[in-house]
């Protein structure tokens, strides 16, 4: 039963990956200013592969277990806001809103680990690098942001 959830939140995490499919960076991306510390690009679908195998290992094991009702809502909230920065940020092109979602997604994956403490220790441990992960994110949007005040700008009312 375990593998078979596995694959299900597995399935879960891939399609909300998706959203990276289909609104690629592109030129508008690689045209803004970002930090000197921006990950190199061939680190960011490693990385995800990688967070989402533990993510979905996480869930897969709470999922069999009781008084996870807590725990399975957070998990999927943070599913959910984790599919939708990809269109907004890269889709919309609208940075100020991405560190909107990406900081309700921060909160939704700390919520998560807490939640998935209280029913089995592995599982919230295997979030923790999730949460490090959303957190450079964050200040990659952020610092995308600010170098790019203009941009930040248009982004508020432009949806190309």
């Amino acid at each position: 039963m375990f593998w078979v959830l596995f694959c299900i939140f597995l399935a879960a995490c891939f399609a909300a990956g998706s959203t990276g499919g289909l609104f690629p960076p592109g030129p508008w991306y690689r045209n803004l200013n970002k930090p000197s510390w921006t990950p190199p690009n061939w680190v960011f679908p490693v990385t995800w592969t990688t967070l989402y195998l533990c993510m979905s290992a996480a869930g897969a094991r709470v999922a069999l277990m009781p008084d996870n009702g807590l725990a399975m809502a957070f998990w999927a909230l943070q599913i959910a806001l984790n599919g939708l920065w990809t269109p907004v940020f890269f889709g919309l092109k609208r940075i100020k809103l991405g560190m909107v979602v990406l900081s309700g997604l921060w909160l939704s994956v700390a919520a998560t680990i807490w939640a998935l403490l209280q029913v089995d220790l592995i599982a919230g441990l295997l979030f923790v690098p999730y949460l490090i992960w959303v957190t450079i994110a964050g200040a990659l949007n952020g610092s995308v942001w600010r170098l790019n005040p203009e941009e930040a700008k248009r982004s508020g009312t432009a949806t190309t």
